[in-house]
C-alpha cells in the first residue's frame, strides 16, 4: 500500500483544520515511504519560510526512524555528534524536534507527516495526530460489516444460547451416627447344644492291687 495524492489531501485538510482552532498557522508536509514530498503547504505564507523546512526535515525523519521526532529526539540527544552528523548526511532533511509523525496504514509505514511553525508548546503535535485521525476513521469505513444472524422459519429470530451456569459442588453433608442394633439372642436347639460332660458311676478298678494278688496267687510273690 502506498500513499496516494488523495490520502496525502485529506490528512493536509484535517491538519490544517484543526491549526484553524487553535489559531497557529503552520507549515505542514507529507512525504511518501522513501521521504520524498508528496505535498506540502505554508499556512502563513508568504512569511515563515524557515518553518516549511523545518516540516519536511520533521516527516523524513519521522519515515527514516519509524516513529515520531520527539521520540528520536529523546534518545538522540545523548548521542554527541548525532544531530548534527544526520544532518548533513541527509542535505538537512534531518531534525530532533516535535511535530513529525510516520503515517501508518494496516500495519505498514506508508509516509510521513512534519508540522512546524506552532506558537505554542505541543502545537505542531497536535496539528499533526489532526491528520493522521483521518486515517483511523478510513480503517473503520473499511472495516467488513458483522453479517446478520438469518431468521429461523419462524419469523422469530434465533436467540444466542445462554451458557450454563457452573454447577457449585456439593458439599458433603455431615455424616449422621446410625442408632446401635438391639441385640439378637438366639436360642439354640437342644441336638445343637454342646454336648455335656456325662459323669459315669465310679467302679472297683479290675486291676488294683487285691485284685492282682487274688488272680496271681500262683506266681511268685503273689498271695496264697
Amino acid at each position: 500500500m502506498s500513499l496516494t495524492i488523495d490520502l496525502a489531501r485529506r490528512i493536509l485538510e484535517a491538519s490544517k483544520q484543526r491549526a484553524r482552532e487553535l489559531r497557529s498557522p503552520v507549515s505542514i508536509a507529507i512525504v511518501d515511504a522513501g521521504g520524498h514530498l508528496v505535498l506540502f503547504e505554508r499556512m502563513m505564507s508568504p512569511y515563515g519560510w524557515a518553518t516549511g523546512n523545518i516540516s519536511i526535515a520533521k516527516a523524513a525523519t519521522a519515515v527514516m526512524f519509524n516513529q515520531s521526532t520527539d521520540s528520536v529526539a529523546q534518545w538522540g540527544s545523548g548521542i554527541p555528534g548525532f544531530a548534527s552528523s544526520l544532518a548533513t548526511m541527509t542535505n538537512g532533511k534531518f531534525i530532533m524536534a516535535a511535530g513529525g509523525w510516520p503515517i501508518r496504514m494496516q500495519g505498514a509505514t506508508i509516509g510521513g507527516i512534519g508540522v512546524s511553525g506552532g506558537n505554542a508548546p505541543g502545537r505542531d503535535d497536535d496539528v499533526a495526530r489532526a491528520g493522521l485521525a483521518v486515517l483511523d476513521a478510513m480503517l473503520e469505513a473499511m472495516a467488513p460489516p458483522i453479517p446478520a444472524q438469518p431468521p429461523s422459519q419462524s419469523g422469530i429470530s434465533p436467540t444466542p444460547p445462554v451458557p450454563a451456569a457452573p454447577q457449585q459442588p456439593f458439599a458433603n453433608p455431615p455424616a449422621t451416627p446410625s442408632a446401635p442394633s438391639p441385640a439378637i439372642t438366639r436360642v439354640m436347639p437342644e441336638s445343637e447344644a454342646a454336648p455335656s460332660t456325662q459323669h459315669l458311676p465310679a467302679q472297683d478298678d479290675p486291676y488294683s492291687y487285691d485284685s492282682y494278688d487274688k488272680f496271681n496267687s500262683d506266681r511268685p510273690g503273689g498271695k496264697q
